[in-house]
Protein backbone atom coordinates (compact mmCIF):
# COMPACT_ATOMS: atom_id res chain seq x y z
CA UNK A 1 0.00 0.00 0.00
CA UNK A 2 2.98 2.10 0.79
CA UNK A 3 4.32 1.53 -2.58
CA UNK A 4 1.58 2.53 -4.41
CA UNK A 5 1.19 5.93 -2.56
CA UNK A 6 5.14 6.42 -3.25
CA UNK A 7 4.37 6.01 -7.17
CA UNK A 8 1.39 8.12 -6.95
CA UNK A 9 3.10 10.70 -5.35
CA UNK A 10 6.17 10.11 -7.55
CA UNK A 11 4.02 10.36 -10.59
CA UNK A 12 1.80 13.81 -9.16
CA UNK A 13 5.69 15.78 -8.75
CA UNK A 14 7.03 14.62 -12.35
CA UNK A 15 3.39 16.11 -13.90
CA UNK A 16 3.75 19.58 -11.47
CA UNK A 17 7.52 19.57 -13.32
CA UNK A 18 6.38 18.71 -16.11
CA UNK A 19 3.95 21.40 -15.81
CA UNK A 20 6.45 23.84 -14.71
CA UNK A 21 8.87 23.58 -17.22
CA UNK A 22 6.00 24.11 -20.14
CA UNK A 23 5.39 27.32 -17.87
CA UNK A 24 9.25 28.41 -18.21
CA UNK A 25 9.45 27.12 -22.01
CA UNK A 26 6.57 28.72 -23.51
CA UNK A 27 6.12 32.54 -22.50
CA UNK A 28 2.73 33.75 -21.10
CA UNK A 29 1.72 35.75 -24.12
CA UNK A 30 -1.49 37.26 -25.22
CA UNK A 31 -3.58 35.20 -27.67
CA UNK A 32 -3.51 35.85 -30.97
CA UNK A 33 -7.15 36.74 -31.14
CA UNK A 34 -6.85 39.58 -28.58
CA UNK A 35 -3.18 40.95 -29.91
CA UNK A 36 -4.38 40.96 -33.53
CA UNK A 37 -7.66 43.52 -31.83
CA UNK A 38 -5.27 45.31 -30.38
CA UNK A 39 -3.54 45.68 -33.50
CA UNK A 40 -6.72 46.44 -35.67
CA UNK A 41 -7.89 48.89 -33.02
CA UNK A 42 -4.55 50.94 -33.36
CA UNK A 43 -4.74 50.95 -36.93
CA UNK A 44 -8.31 51.75 -36.87
CA UNK A 45 -7.64 54.65 -34.63
CA UNK A 46 -4.96 56.65 -36.31
CA UNK A 47 -6.84 56.17 -39.80
CA UNK A 48 -9.51 58.01 -38.17
CA UNK A 49 -7.05 60.61 -36.97
CA UNK A 50 -5.62 61.28 -40.70
CA UNK A 51 -9.02 61.78 -41.99
CA UNK A 52 -10.42 64.17 -39.19
CA UNK A 53 -7.03 66.13 -39.16
CA UNK A 54 -4.84 65.30 -41.79
CA UNK A 55 -5.97 67.86 -44.35
CA UNK A 56 -5.46 70.64 -41.24
CA UNK A 57 -2.00 69.20 -40.53
CA UNK A 58 -1.27 69.55 -44.37
CA UNK A 59 -2.63 72.91 -44.44
CA UNK A 60 -0.54 73.86 -41.26
CA UNK A 61 2.92 73.03 -42.51
CA UNK A 62 2.13 74.27 -46.22
CA UNK A 63 4.54 77.59 -45.66
CA UNK A 64 6.87 75.48 -44.14
CA UNK A 65 6.66 73.30 -47.81
CA UNK A 66 6.62 76.53 -49.78
CA UNK A 67 9.80 77.65 -48.08
CA UNK A 68 11.96 74.32 -48.64
CA UNK A 69 11.05 74.37 -52.33
CA UNK A 70 11.81 78.19 -52.58
CA UNK A 71 15.03 77.53 -50.78
CA UNK A 72 15.91 74.75 -52.73
CA UNK A 73 15.36 76.62 -56.66
CA UNK A 74 17.08 79.09 -55.60
CA UNK A 75 20.09 76.99 -54.69
CA UNK A 76 19.49 75.04 -57.75
CA UNK A 77 18.62 77.85 -60.10
CA UNK A 78 22.32 80.49 -59.04
CA UNK A 79 25.00 80.73 -61.25
CA UNK A 80 26.88 77.57 -59.37
CA UNK A 81 30.29 80.04 -59.11
CA UNK A 82 27.83 82.34 -57.02
CA UNK A 83 26.65 79.44 -54.81
CA UNK A 84 30.24 78.60 -54.14
CA UNK A 85 31.24 81.76 -53.70
CA UNK A 86 28.29 82.38 -50.72
CA UNK A 87 29.44 79.03 -49.08
CA UNK A 88 33.25 80.15 -49.18
CA UNK A 89 31.88 82.97 -47.33
CA UNK A 90 30.60 80.72 -44.68
CA UNK A 91 33.23 78.88 -44.21
CA UNK A 92 35.05 81.34 -43.94
CA UNK A 93 32.77 83.23 -41.34
CA UNK A 94 32.83 79.94 -39.62
CA UNK A 95 36.44 78.73 -39.12
CA UNK A 96 38.39 81.56 -40.23
CA UNK A 97 40.62 79.17 -41.56
CA UNK A 98 41.93 79.73 -45.87
CA UNK A 99 42.84 75.83 -46.34
CA UNK A 100 39.14 75.23 -44.58
CA UNK A 101 37.88 77.49 -47.03
CA UNK A 102 40.02 76.49 -49.85
CA UNK A 103 39.03 72.54 -49.24
CA UNK A 104 35.68 73.67 -49.34
CA UNK A 105 35.46 75.33 -52.42
CA UNK A 106 37.94 72.09 -54.42
CA UNK A 107 35.09 69.83 -52.98
CA UNK A 108 32.24 71.78 -54.47
CA UNK A 109 34.14 71.73 -57.84
CA UNK A 110 34.72 68.02 -57.39
CA UNK A 111 30.62 67.41 -56.38
CA UNK A 112 29.84 69.81 -59.48
CA UNK A 113 32.54 68.03 -62.32
CA UNK A 114 30.92 64.55 -61.28
CA UNK A 115 27.14 65.69 -61.86
CA UNK A 116 26.17 65.77 -58.32
CA UNK A 117 25.35 69.51 -58.33
CA UNK A 118 21.51 69.36 -58.37
CA UNK A 119 21.24 66.69 -55.94
CA UNK A 120 23.79 68.16 -53.78
CA UNK A 121 22.24 71.53 -53.72
CA UNK A 122 18.62 69.71 -52.69
CA UNK A 123 20.65 67.97 -50.08
CA UNK A 124 21.88 71.52 -48.81
CA UNK A 125 18.19 73.04 -48.74
CA UNK A 126 16.28 69.84 -46.75
CA UNK A 127 19.77 69.84 -44.18
CA UNK A 128 19.29 73.88 -44.12
CA UNK A 129 15.57 74.31 -43.19
CA UNK A 130 15.81 71.21 -40.88
CA UNK A 131 18.82 72.49 -39.18
CA UNK A 132 16.99 76.27 -38.55
CA UNK A 133 14.13 73.78 -37.23
CA UNK A 134 15.64 71.86 -35.00
CA UNK A 135 17.81 74.78 -34.17
CA UNK A 136 13.89 76.77 -33.34
CA UNK A 137 12.43 73.94 -31.00
CA UNK A 138 15.34 72.53 -29.45
CA UNK A 139 17.01 75.40 -27.65
CA UNK A 140 13.57 76.33 -26.22
CA UNK A 141 13.11 72.86 -25.31
CA UNK A 142 16.67 72.63 -23.85
CA UNK A 143 16.59 75.64 -21.59
CA UNK A 144 13.04 75.00 -20.84
CA UNK A 145 14.59 71.38 -19.56
CA UNK A 146 17.36 73.30 -17.64
CA UNK A 147 14.87 75.41 -15.44
CA UNK A 148 13.04 72.21 -14.32
CA UNK A 149 14.28 68.89 -12.87
CA UNK A 150 10.93 67.96 -13.38
CA UNK A 151 10.58 68.69 -17.09
CA UNK A 152 13.96 67.12 -17.87
CA UNK A 153 12.55 64.04 -16.54
CA UNK A 154 9.05 64.20 -18.52
CA UNK A 155 11.54 64.82 -21.79
CA UNK A 156 14.24 62.59 -21.27
CA UNK A 157 12.54 59.34 -22.03
CA UNK A 158 10.41 61.28 -24.84
CA UNK A 159 14.20 62.04 -26.51
CA UNK A 160 15.89 58.67 -25.78
CA UNK A 161 12.47 57.01 -27.96
CA UNK A 162 13.16 59.43 -30.46
CA UNK A 163 17.09 58.75 -30.87
CA UNK A 164 16.50 54.57 -30.39
CA UNK A 165 13.11 53.79 -32.60
CA UNK A 166 14.02 52.58 -36.08
CA UNK A 167 13.26 55.78 -38.67
CA UNK A 168 11.76 53.07 -40.63
CA UNK A 169 8.73 52.80 -37.79
CA UNK A 170 8.34 56.56 -37.68
CA UNK A 171 7.85 56.90 -40.56
CA UNK A 172 4.85 55.21 -40.89
CA UNK A 173 2.79 57.48 -39.02
CA UNK A 174 4.65 60.79 -40.76
CA UNK A 175 3.96 59.20 -44.69
CA UNK A 176 -0.36 58.23 -43.31
CA UNK A 177 -0.42 61.47 -41.69
CA UNK A 178 1.21 63.75 -44.79
CA UNK A 179 1.78 61.44 -47.61
CA UNK A 180 4.75 61.08 -49.49
CA UNK A 181 6.91 64.50 -50.56
CA UNK A 182 9.15 66.42 -49.33
CA UNK A 183 7.65 67.77 -45.47
CA UNK A 184 7.13 64.42 -44.59
CA UNK A 185 10.91 63.73 -44.81
CA UNK A 186 11.72 66.96 -43.29
CA UNK A 187 9.69 66.32 -40.20
CA UNK A 188 11.56 62.58 -40.22
CA UNK A 189 14.87 64.36 -40.34
CA UNK A 190 13.87 66.92 -37.79
CA UNK A 191 12.38 63.90 -35.00
CA UNK A 192 16.00 62.01 -35.80
CA UNK A 193 18.25 64.98 -35.32
CA UNK A 194 16.73 67.05 -32.54
CA UNK A 195 17.52 65.24 -29.72
CA UNK A 196 21.37 66.01 -28.97
CA UNK A 197 20.50 69.73 -29.82
CA UNK A 198 18.14 69.45 -27.05
CA UNK A 199 20.09 67.53 -24.65
CA UNK A 200 23.55 69.49 -24.89
CA UNK A 201 21.20 72.51 -24.40
CA UNK A 202 20.16 71.49 -21.01
CA UNK A 203 23.64 70.16 -20.18
CA UNK A 204 24.87 73.59 -21.34
CA UNK A 205 23.20 75.59 -19.08
CA UNK A 206 22.93 73.28 -16.31
CA UNK A 207 26.88 73.56 -16.34
CA UNK A 208 27.25 77.39 -15.73
CA UNK A 209 29.05 77.80 -12.26
CA UNK A 210 26.42 78.75 -9.54
CA UNK A 211 29.28 81.59 -8.33
CA UNK A 212 28.53 83.37 -11.59
CA UNK A 213 24.82 82.93 -11.40
CA UNK A 214 25.48 84.19 -7.63
CA UNK A 215 26.93 87.51 -8.73
CA UNK A 216 24.53 88.21 -11.06
CA UNK A 217 21.52 88.00 -8.46
CA UNK A 218 23.62 89.96 -6.62
CA UNK A 219 23.75 92.47 -9.24
CA UNK A 220 20.08 91.99 -9.35
CA UNK A 221 19.38 90.10 -12.57
CA UNK A 222 16.07 88.79 -13.50
CA UNK A 223 15.74 85.31 -14.78
CA UNK A 224 15.75 86.86 -18.44
CA UNK A 225 18.82 88.84 -17.65
CA UNK A 226 20.58 85.78 -16.25
CA UNK A 227 19.43 83.40 -19.00
CA UNK A 228 20.29 85.93 -22.18
CA UNK A 229 23.39 87.83 -20.61
CA UNK A 230 24.80 84.81 -18.35
CA UNK A 231 23.78 81.07 -19.29
CA UNK A 232 23.14 80.95 -22.85
CA UNK A 233 26.39 82.57 -23.30
CA UNK A 234 28.27 80.66 -21.11
CA UNK A 235 26.71 77.44 -22.91
CA UNK A 236 27.23 78.55 -26.62
CA UNK A 237 30.30 76.17 -27.38
CA UNK A 238 27.80 73.56 -25.53
CA UNK A 239 24.80 74.61 -27.76
CA UNK A 240 27.07 74.63 -30.97
CA UNK A 241 28.01 71.26 -30.54
CA UNK A 242 24.52 69.78 -30.19
CA UNK A 243 24.15 72.28 -33.66
CA UNK A 244 26.99 70.38 -34.84
CA UNK A 245 25.50 66.76 -34.09
CA UNK A 246 21.86 67.96 -35.43
CA UNK A 247 23.43 68.23 -38.58
CA UNK A 248 25.66 65.11 -38.92
CA UNK A 249 22.88 63.51 -38.20
CA UNK A 250 20.37 65.33 -40.59
CA UNK A 251 23.05 64.17 -43.26
CA UNK A 252 22.56 60.38 -42.07
CA UNK A 253 18.74 60.58 -42.64
CA UNK A 254 18.93 61.63 -46.24
CA UNK A 255 19.19 58.20 -47.69
CA UNK A 256 16.17 57.41 -45.29
CA UNK A 257 14.14 60.67 -46.67
CA UNK A 258 14.49 59.94 -50.05
CA UNK A 259 12.25 56.78 -49.60
CA UNK A 260 9.26 59.34 -48.92
CA UNK A 261 10.43 61.21 -51.56
CA UNK A 262 12.78 63.50 -50.42
CA UNK A 263 15.21 64.19 -53.60
CA UNK A 264 19.05 64.78 -52.85
CA UNK A 265 21.83 62.71 -52.69
CA UNK A 266 20.16 60.16 -50.83
CA UNK A 267 18.04 59.26 -53.91
CA UNK A 268 20.82 57.86 -56.28
CA UNK A 269 22.43 56.20 -53.36
CA UNK A 270 18.44 54.38 -52.74
CA UNK A 271 18.71 53.75 -56.49
CA UNK A 272 22.07 52.35 -56.38
CA UNK A 273 21.28 49.59 -53.94
CA UNK A 274 17.87 48.72 -55.18
CA UNK A 275 19.95 47.98 -58.88
CA UNK A 276 23.82 47.86 -57.43
CA UNK A 277 25.27 50.48 -58.71
CA UNK A 278 28.46 50.40 -57.22
CA UNK A 279 29.73 53.59 -58.87
CA UNK A 280 26.69 55.70 -58.64
CA UNK A 281 26.33 54.86 -54.84
CA UNK A 282 29.88 55.31 -54.10
CA UNK A 283 30.41 59.06 -56.01
CA UNK A 284 27.21 59.85 -53.83
CA UNK A 285 27.79 58.30 -50.96
CA UNK A 286 30.95 60.50 -50.65
CA UNK A 287 29.38 63.66 -51.60
CA UNK A 288 27.53 63.05 -48.52
CA UNK A 289 31.17 61.86 -46.38
CA UNK A 290 32.32 65.72 -48.18
CA UNK A 291 29.40 67.35 -46.72
CA UNK A 292 29.67 66.17 -43.27
CA UNK A 293 33.17 66.77 -43.34
CA UNK A 294 32.64 70.22 -44.46
CA UNK A 295 29.98 71.30 -42.03
CA UNK A 296 31.50 69.40 -38.82
CA UNK A 297 35.16 71.29 -39.25
CA UNK A 298 33.62 74.17 -39.81
CA UNK A 299 31.44 74.03 -36.94
CA UNK A 300 33.68 72.90 -34.45
CA UNK A 301 35.98 75.70 -35.54
CA UNK A 302 33.62 77.84 -35.00
CA UNK A 303 32.59 76.16 -31.79
CA UNK A 304 36.28 76.37 -30.73
CA UNK A 305 36.33 80.11 -31.74
CA UNK A 306 33.47 80.46 -29.16
CA UNK A 307 34.99 78.59 -26.29
CA UNK A 308 38.43 80.51 -26.95
CA UNK A 309 36.59 83.72 -26.68
CA UNK A 310 34.89 82.26 -23.56
CA UNK A 311 38.03 81.74 -21.54
CA UNK A 312 39.40 84.55 -22.83
CA UNK A 313 36.95 87.21 -21.24
CA UNK A 314 37.12 84.67 -18.26
CA UNK A 315 40.65 85.49 -17.79
CA UNK A 316 40.44 88.90 -18.44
Amino acid sequence: MDFIVQQALLIESLLNESKLMDFFDSFPAMDRQGLRDLKKGIDSSFREFSRSYGEGIEDFFEPLLHFLVWLEKLLINAPWPVVIIGIAGLAWIGSRSWKLVAGTVIAFLVIGYFGMWKDTMATLAIISVATLLCISFGIPFGIWMARSDRVQAAITPILDVMQTIPSFVYLIPVVMLLGIGKVPGLIAVCIYAIPPLVRLTNLGIRLVDKEVLEAADAFGADYRQKLFGVQIPLALPNIFAGVNQTIMMSLAMVVIASMIGVKGLGLPVLRAVSNQYLALGLLNGLAIVILAIIFDRVSQAYGRRLQAHREGTGHD
